[in-house]
């Protein structure tokens, strides 16, 4: 039976202006598939237009770093240098289609920047407590100049992205990267730049307000947040990340990504407590909540929705099902759910590069 009149089917306007016309995302999926300077990669153009093919309303792009000294991982995408203009532009034409709105997500590593990638020591809001002298790579606090020049490179990479086409960006202040590292409750600097809830909040706030600024009023602006305190994403808190998001849907931002990784876990300082209906509640009705997290069938992707989020972003899901939008619409489908074979990985656009990335998780690549 057909679905095409359900609400994740339906068309979605930011309050920008811009229309995507559906409510599935392609969540930012780190793949190693462009050029080692950054440039884009045929398979990064493959692995990103078949998921545009496949109907995904909209599709963001890996985490792309805004400086050198950003660059998080092999084969990453740059949106830096004017030497990425071209790739840049290639991409946003190639993805526009009836259906999918293109995206940047920026990115800075912050401490997760290795010298091997960067030719640089990496920084973050504080130094690292390891000893530099048995760990080369332990971060050192960075100055005034470097965090004002960061903001700055946030901005150019949102405007190089909107010369080369793109309807928007998203700026990663998720997952512990260098963002995050400033949000955190760690950030114990007392230059303006930490401590208090402003101070912390402040580098991410003058992006945003940047962005908006210098790319205008119709441009797309979203921020990615991990909520709480997970993994890499260490002091962050539930109830400050809500006024953070409050603060940059002041600033400007069209929208906030919660990256939950699994949207049925409670939340972990109030188990009573809905992550999604919390942050629906806090916001403005007009600024957009996507959610991460473990999202498979049509099923969960309704219930996301009716508990306060506007849009679901697929990541694992997506990866295995690049048609997911389109095959979501018929009554009774269940979504391929791993692992796979590399050479059925490589028929759905995913290059051997990719596959030996996702090769640390058993659920999608079968050995053998």
């Amino acid at each position: 039976m057909d679905r095409s009149d359900d609400t994740l089917f339906a068309p979605l306007t930011f309050r920008c202006g811009v229309t995507v016309e559906n409510r599935v995302a392609l969540a930012p999926l780190t793949n190693g598939q462009s050029n080692d300077d950054g440039t884009l990669g045929r398979d990064e153009l493959l692995w990103l237009c078949r998921r545009a093919q496949g109907g995904f309303g909209l599709v963001e792009t890996c985490a792309a770093f805004v400086s050198r000294e950003a660059k998080g991982f092999v084969g990453q995408l740059g949106v830096a240098t004017d030497a990425h203009d071209e790739g840049l532009a290639t991409l946003a034409r190639s993805l526009e289609t009836e259906v999918t709105v293109p995206i940047v997500q920026l990115y800075h590593g912050g401490e997760r920047s290795p010298s091997a990638l960067t030719g640089a020591r990496p920084w973050s809001a504080v130094a690292s407590k390891q000893d530099p002298a048995t760990h080369p790579d332990a971060a050192r606090e960075g100055t005034t100049h470097e965090i004002e020049q960061a903001v700055e490179d946030f901005v150019r990479a949102a405007e190089r992205s909107k010369r080369a086409g793109f309807a928007g960006v998203e700026v990663h202040g998720a997952h512990g990267y260098l963002l995050c590292q400033f949000l955190s409750r760690n950030n114990v600097r007392e230059d303006g730049w930490g401590a208090s809830l402003e101070g912390r909040g402040r580098m991410v706030r003058e992006i945003v307000r940047g962005i908006r600024a210098r790319c205008g009023s119709e441009f797309l602006v979203g921020v990615r947040l991990s909520p709480e305190d997970f993994g890499f994403a260490a002091g962050m808190d539930l109830d400050e990340s809500v006024t953070f998001a409050q603060w940059f849907a002041e600033d400007g931002a069209d929208f906030v990504h919660l990256s939950l990784w699994d949207h049925a876990k409670p939340c972990q300082k109030r188990a009573d407590e809905d992550i999604i209906a919390l942050f629906r509640r806090a916001l403005p009705s007009d600024v957009r909540i996507l959610v991460a997290g473990k999202i498979w069938t049509p099923a969960e992707a309704r219930s996301v929705l009716t508990r306060g989020s506007d849009m679901v972003s697929l990541g694992r899901s997506a990866i295995l099902n690049p048609d997911w939008p389109m095959d979501a619409r018929t009554s009774g489908w269940a979504p391929e759910r791993g692992p796979l074979s590399a050479s059925e990985l490589e028929s759905m656009a995913i290059s051997p590069r990719f596959v030996e990335y996702l090769k640390r998780f058993k659920s999608i690549v079968r050995e053998g």
